[in-house]
């Protein structure tokens, strides 16, 4: 049997190992990839340090994929074929039993929920299977490094913005300058909305202008809720960073009937209610997307010129990459790519 390379999570906090492993046949409903890049995001923790009950080890992680289809199971509609370059996001499939998933929320359903990269194989390996019903088409105007990270930090980001309420035109603020927020700001300032950059320090002004954002505030020197309320009050204020008190800090900057977007995970943040219960204001998550909205969140970056800057690895670098999205370092995205 043909091998390929994989690399395994072998338990629960566990190290990366890089294996050799038979390359898979897919089953019924199931296309094979020959994966081209795969992105590394914080998400991939899950697996790595095993915060979901219930994964199975060893596991490969990885759900920012692209690659080219090379094998078709039985089942699969004809307009999959194989050459054909597509993407696979986090939403690995459907379970097909519930209403639950298919609506995205992943968590209430009752059956098997299929995740890529935590309930089955992803892609930090050559080859690897999916769900026709995971599949994104890939524009061919985007190489598989820039594509691989819109598969969850862009059709986060965009697909957000885009059922948030706001209209082009409204204050639309994000919080944070990094792998989520340099693509938020873009998405923002693409689709029409005064778009507001809040990061911490003045040295990121010049990056935030330069990704489209019309203002922006220092939180380090300067109230950021204050000075949201000076131009008028945020429609929306999308959340991007993992610090409950970057976010406590611009609540107050929300315009009335306005909406916090928190799509950077924090256990827990502390809400003014009445604030919240008087002016008509929410605080809503929002959870990545459906294969169709990653197709979708491709072809607006394609015709928006929304891109992610990223930093890429081969398969064999997997700890150095690994680490330099833990820790934060990268500028801003991290890729991995298969070429031998």
């Amino acid at each position: 049997m043909a091998k390929m390379r994989a690399v395994e999570v072998v338990r629960a906090g566990g190290p990366f190992a890089m294996v050799e492993r038979e390359i898979p046949e897919p089953e019924s409903g199931m296309v094979r990839m020959k994966v081209q890049a795969c992105g590394i995001c914080h998400s991939d923790e899950v697996t790595k340090q095993g915060f979901f009950p219930g994964i199975q080890y060893p596991r490969v992680p990885g759900h920012e994929v692209v690659g080219v289809i090379d094998a078709v199971g039985a089942n699969v509609p004809p307009r999959w074929k194989i050459g054909e370059r597509v993407g696979v996001g986090w939403n690995g499939g459907y379970c097909g039993y519930c209403d639950s998933c298919r609506r995205g929320n992943f968590f209430a359903c009752q059956t098997s929920t299929q995740i890529t990269g935590v309930s089955r194989d992803g892609g930090y390996a050559d080859y690897m299977v999916a769900p026709f019903a995971a599949l994104a088409l890939v524009p061919p105007e985007l190489s598989a490094v820039e594509a691989a990270p819109l598969m969850c930090a862009g059709v986060t980001t965009y697909n957000c913005l885009r059922n948030s309420g706001a209209r082009p035109g409204d204050i639309v603020a994000v919080i944070g300058l990094g792998g989520l927020g340099h693509l938020g700001i873009q998405y923002a300032a693409k689709s029409g909305f005064n778009t507001v950059a809040v990061g911490r320090g003045k040295d990121k002004e010049a990056l935030g202008r330069k990704l489209g954002a019309s203002h922006y505030i220092d939180s380090a020197a300067q109230d950021p809720a204050a000075e949201l309320q000076k131009l008028g009050g945020a429609k929306v204020i999308l959340a991007t960073v993992t610090a409950a008190d970057a976010m406590k800090a611009v609540i107050g900057g929300l315009a009335p009937t306005g909406t916090l977007m928190i799509i950077g995970a924090v256990p827990s943040l502390e809400v003014p209610a009445l604030q919240l219960l008087t002016l008509s204001q929410q605080v809503k998550g929002w959870y990545s997307g459906t294969a169709l909205d990653s197709q979708e969140t491709l072809g607006f970056s394609v015709l928006s010129g929304v891109r992610s800057m990223n930093e890429s690895f081969p398969l064999e670098k997997v700890n150095e990459a690994y680490d330099r999205m833990v820790k934060g370092t990268a500028r801003f995205r991290v890729v991995l790519t298969m070429e031998n």
